[in-house]
């Protein structure tokens, strides 16, 4: 029974009768009925005598109303209705469900309300935790990047182990997560970046692109040069040099077509390289030469891409000399040309050239011509894939950028095919050569990281198809001792040892130090493994691999970082999240930096000569990759309002970061030029991209945000004059030199003059 009708049909029996008898539902058109939806309409009560008669023979279907009670201060009722009041609940009487007041709350002239069902209490409640877990999440995103690595580092777990359980988008509407970083040994866990990537739409953020503006087939010169990614500093030039030209340009109706991207180019892919036809294939150098071109290799390459075993190698390469009539396989030789075209390069840019040598196109033309058929057609072996290593380093130190490039991929694919991506578990392969075959894939890594961060192009290797376990910071001739092969044979203990060496991160990737599981251990081994690991690491000399190691180490950073911040997925992020993950890969070069043994620590002041060379290395490669880090910050700093460009925001504060990383990268040149100090010390196949890297930042940050006649434009510009004396420098040996050099002063020449730059054009 409706609930706003004063009492059941039951108390009437007259009326009630009825209907059995006749089939009535009780209703008359003359008096009309409340809905039964409408709660609210009151019907005023009549008396059974105000109803006129009526015959039924009349009317079969007659209806009669339910008359009210008259009094409803006396009413009763034994009828249950769909919620009582308030007062009444607590009271535990009869409510009569009434609205706005029931009938007991109006004769007793007090307040009636009426409470929110269990469901709807329930949804209150689940709104109120949302807005809760919003704000908390929106204050996170905004503190987490000021935090320390240990607070960062307990927001991670914690994050994570919340994740796990229900996942944040079951319980708050999609919004951007927080790039929250969770497992150091790889740095960075791209789950979280990713996970609302595609629910939530988002502005491409400053530093990313998932488009091309450029035919790169066009003409021969830009198919030379290729597609030019977001992380190569030639990218960031051309949009420095086409934003200056513009803005100089805009009083003008008619504008210029706008240039290609190869007007900025100063590598060298478009000069052809000789093939040499007539050149003699069984032709080498006298010994005496070959020794100087052969330690040359090995002092000034090896350490950083130990491409081919040194001691293997000198063996093969001492019976090659001593046995005239020795006929060793064709790639062996073509191993050896290609050492002694790369050693003569780096001499011929040294300015010590070597007597009764031919130059590097020579060599390097023999050995092409030797290998020629095997690059596509033959199956590759562990040989060829040194061969096409080797061949990409010297196409990289001669400026054949994207040659060098597509050959790297050619190498990596090759020793894909030889499975040197995977750790070794074959009963038929000593220790010693899994080793050397692990050193294989990490030159090739590091060498196809310098490729990426030069062309702006995509890394080919990825941690989730590769096992290989890291390379042991012990040289070859110790791999047979017997503490050193208890690292080499047994798993646990080398995780362990990687653990205690590179502190808060293990091995790197993870799966690479899992040999067997915890139930196969056997009792008290991991205590033992434990010391012997942190025995190890205390008693470990400075050596040129653990250099390798902690280079191998920082190539891992730089890797997530281009994923991260310039992959075409990243355009789908906020710059909130990239701001977040940038905040974070800056803290972990940071770490980076600090674990670095005193020996290698380039920040120290360090007055001996040992290790010179490394240290050097490693710092231009820190801050490499501390610019790729920073540098989408200094980007979009321009196109922000005052406040978002201001220093105290976090992109403001690594906007200033970036420009000091450029400015601390050139200080690492001496104030002299010196080409010994140079192609000696530093890594001299790549600091010419290293020296661009840092002027294209100090170039944008003068020309974007720097005042005139101001300390910090008179700071850049000395920096900045530094790097073009060195450039000119280098003209006289390295065409690549010559022609960053004219790309630099042509865009001073235009722009530079208001701060006192762009004067000698003499080369």
């Amino acid at each position: 029974m409706g609930e706003n009708f004063g009492a059941p049909y039951a108390e009437y029996p007259n009326y009630a009768n009825l209907g059995n008898e006749f089939n009535c539902d009780w209703a008359v058109p003359e008096y009309p009925q409340p809905s039964p939806f409408d709660i609210n309409t009151e019907v005023p009560a009549r008396d059974v005598r105000d109803y006129p008669s009526f015959n039924t023979s009349d009317r079969v279907n007659a209806k009669v109303a339910i008359p009210r009670n008259a009094q409803p201060s006396s009413w009763t009722s034994s009828g249950r209705v769909s919620r009582a009041c308030e007062n009444c609940r607590e009271q535990k009487a009869k409510c009569s469900g009434h609205r706005p007041a029931c009938h007991r709350c109006l004769d007793a002239n007090v307040p009636c309300s009426y409470g929110d069902r269990k469901r709807e209490k329930m949804v209150k409640q689940l709104n109120d935790l949302t807005t809760r877990v919003e704000t908390f999440d929106t204050l996170l995103r905004d503190i987490y990047p000021k935090l320390d690595a240990s607070s960062a580092h307990r927001v991670d777990e914690t994050l994570r182990v919340l994740n796990a359980r229900t996942p944040l988008s079951q319980v708050i509407s999609p919004t951007p997560t927080p790039a929250l970083f969770t497992n150091p040994s790889s740095h960075i866990n791209q789950s979280v970046l990713s996970s609302h990537a595609d629910a939530t739409p988002i502005s491409i953020p400053s530093g990313a692109v998932d488009y091309t503006e450029e035919d790169f087939d066009r003409d021969e010169k830009v198919q030379a040069m290729g597609f030019v990614g977001e992380h190569s500093e030639v990218a960031w030039l051309y949009r420095l040099k086409r934003d200056l030209d513009h803005n100089s340009l805009k009083g003008i109706k008619k504008t210029p077509e706008r240039p290609s991207i190869s007007s900025v180019n100063y590598f060298q892919d478009d000069s052809d390289i000789s093939a040499l036809d007539d050149i003699d294939l069984a032709c080498r150098p006298p010994q005496q030469t070959a020794n100087r071109l052969v330690d040359t290799y090995f002092h000034f390459v090896h350490p950083t891409f130990p491409i081919i075993g040194k001691a293997i190698f000198l063996n093969q390469y001492r019976s090659f000399y001593a046995n005239p009539n020795a006929r060793p396989g064709k790639r062996w030789i073509v191993v050896l040309n290609l050492v002694f075209a790369i050693a003569t390069r780096h001499s011929f840019l040294i300015d010590q050239p070597q007597p009764n040598c031919d130059d590097h196109q020579t060599y390097f033309a023999r050995a092409w011509r030797l290998n020629v058929s095997n690059v596509l057609l033959d199956h590759p072996d562990l040989q060829q894939a040194q061969v096409e290593g080797l061949a990409a380093f010297y196409l990289l130190s001669a400026g054949q950028i994207n040659r060098s490039w597509r050959l790297i991929g050619i190498a990596i694919r090759s020793a894909v095919t030889m499975g040197l991506n995977i750790r070794s578990e074959s009963e038929s392969i000593t220790h010693f050569s899994k080793e050397l075959r692990y050193r294989v894939w990490w030159a090739l890594f590091m060498l196809d990281m310098v490729l990426c961060e030069m062309t702006g192009r995509p890394p080919s290797t990825e941690d989730i198809f590769c096992s290989t376990p890291l390379p042991v910071p012990f040289a070859e001739e110790d791999f047979r001792d017997t503490r050193v092969m208890q690292f080499l044979t047994d798993g646990s203990t080398r995780s362990a040892f990687f653990t205690s060496l590179l502190s808060d991160r293990a091995a790197s990737p993870k799966e690479s130090t899992i040999l067997r599981n915890p139930e196969q251990q056997e009792p008290g081994k991991g205590k033992q493994e434990e010391r012997a690991s942190q025995t190890g690491a205390e008693n470990l000399t400075p050596n040129s691999p653990l250099y390798f190691l902690y280079a191998v180490d920082m190539a891992h950073l730089l890797r997530d970082a281009i994923n991260i911040l310039y992959a075409p997925r990243a355009s789908r992020r906020s710059w909130h999240e990239i701001e977040i993950a940038i905040s974070t890969l800056n803290k972990n070069a940071d770490s980076w930096l600090s674990r670095l043994p005193a020996e290698f620590n380039f920040t120290k002041l360090d007055t001996t000569h040992q290790f010179l060379q490394q240290r050097a290395s490693l710092a231009f490669q820190f801050y490499a990759t501390k610019l790729i880090i920073l540098q989408p910050c200094i980007r979009r700093l321009p196109q922000q309002s005052s406040e978002a460009s201001s220093p105290g925001t976090v992109r403001g504060q690594m906007a200033v970061l970036c420009a000091q990383m450029a400015g601390q990268m050139l200080d690492l040149l001496p104030e002299e030029t010196d080409l010994a100090w140079l192609y000696g010390v530093a890594p001299w196949w790549c600091i010419l991209h290293n020296i661009m890297q840092s002027t294209t930042i100090l170039l944008t940050e003068l020309f974007t945000r720097t005042h005139i006649n101001t300390t910090k434009a008179v700071d850049i510009a000395k920096k900045i004059d530094k790097a073009i004396r060195w450039l000119k420098m280098m003209s006289a040996k390295d065409l690549s030199s010559q022609q960053a050099w004219l790309v630099c002063m042509g865009l001073l020449s235009r722009h530079g003059s208001k701060f006192g730059l762009g004067v000698d054009t003499d080369l």
